[in-house]
């Protein structure tokens, strides 16, 4: 079984994600060592370049025999992160329904994210949310910590899809306001509250920057029928799964003014966080984990 293609109906069948996000990481960490980045993988949360004039005396030696490049040691105390992860639990991220594809890949995602936090000693917290915040834990690199967030992530796997809207921009306020450290703050949703008043949702993430906090936005995505509106031609009946409302349409009739709406609000998110400097990452669940802890893994160094 390849861990890092895991098909995510397997995940929840499978329904342990602290097994599987160490699998996913390791798999991953292994695969960097013998890709163009051997250079790059977790040693880059020991380490940083060297710098011409600096003193050689922290250089490591074996680190350069491994990658030929001059890498000086850091410090634990110099490494710590403090990274808050944020996850959107609203009825949307239930799609689609047959393997409730956004939430079982965010699911797994964030779990491949804690136990890499853990294997760093850096501290994490996990957030989850809808209208309202509904789990928030302490921010701690403990084993036993680790261990109980996984716990909340496995319950979420387990859970039947509720009929819960999201409320992105004001539970994004509330958080700005209530971590007061300067910290990494990971968000995985859809984005998908009133698109129509998408400048909340900006004013929301202009907060957590004007915070201090750097950002990393996972936009979770079935992008062949929710962006490229892919269906066959036929008579569906779409539900919106936070209000329950239906209406019965050929694919055909609408794709074309769907695609121009839905585009338009992804290239405002997109310009948005490019002006906010907030890492904006397309994380499409056909595409796999590895563009998540890649994403993560140069966030992180880049604040180093």
């Amino acid at each position: 079984m390849n861990i890092r293609q895991l098909d995510l109906a397997k995940v929840r069948e499978f329904g342990n994600l602290e097994f599987l996000a160490k699998q996913l990481v390791e798999g991953f960490i292994t695969g960097l060592h013998k890709s163009p980045f051997h250079g790059f993988s977790v040693e880059f949360a020991e380490h940083q370049l060297y710098n011409t004039g600096e003193s050689t005396r922290n250089i490591d030696w074996k680190v350069f025999a491994k990658t030929d490049r001059l890498y000086v040691k850091r410090y634990e105390e110099e490494t710590n992160l403090r990274c808050h992860i944020l996850l959107d639990t609203s009825s949307s991220m239930y799609y689609p329904e047959e393997n409730y594809g956004k939430m079982t890949f965010s699911l797994m995602a964030a779990a491949s994210l804690t136990y890499l936090l853990q294997r760093q000693k850096d501290a994490v917290s996990l957030c989850t949310f809808s209208d309202t915040i509904e789990i928030q834990t302490a921010v701690k690199s403990t084993p036993s910590h680790v261990h109980k967030i996984m716990q909340e992530l496995n319950g979420l796997l387990q859970k039947a899809r509720p009929l819960q809207k999201t409320s992105v921009a004001s539970i994004l306020h509330l958080l700005a306001e209530k971590i007061h450290k300067r910290s990494l703050v990971v968000i995985f949703s859809d984005m998908f509250e009133n698109i129509e008043e998408s400048d909340l949702i900006f004013s929301a993430l202009q907060h957590l920057r004007h915070n201090l906090h750097e950002v990393l936005l996972f936009h979770v995505t079935d992008k062949k029928t929710e962006e490229t509106f892919s269906f066959e031609n036929r008579p569906y009946e779409f539900i919106d799964l936070e209000s329950g409302e239906k209406i019965k349409v050929q694919p055909d009739q609408v794709r074309e003014s769907y695609q121009k709406f839905v585009g338009e609000f992804y290239q405002k998110l997109k310009l948005k966080c490019g002006q906010y400097k907030i890492d904006f990452i397309e994380a499409d669940i056909a595409q796999g984990f590895d563009p998540v802890l890649m994403a993560y893994l140069v966030k992180h160094s880049k604040m180093r």
